[in-house]
């Protein structure tokens, strides 16, 4: 079954950053750019030296900062 017509598979799809398999790797190049771009945006310093699963999690807490991502339009609709 397809995740498109099924919202359950496309919610089992996604996992803890901690539980990643490649979550203790170096963030990725556009990780970085992402993060460096929110934190901008929030007026934070740009976090260096995370890995996958921290800078996942980092972006999380941005995008609720800036109002940027899914969260923020999820929240941004429910208003």
């Amino acid at each position: 079954m397809s995740g498109k017509n099924n919202p359950k598979a496309d919610n089992s799809a996604i996992k803890d950053p901690e539980d990643w398999v490649t979550g203790d790797e170096p963030m990725t190049g556009p990780q970085e750019s992402y993060l460096g771009t929110l934190a901008r945006e929030a007026g934070e310093e740009a976090p260096e030296e995370l890995t996958k699963a921290e800078a996942s999690e980092k972006i999380e807490e941005l995008q609720g900062k800036t109002g940027r991502g899914k969260k923020a339009t999820a929240k941004k609709k429910a208003s």
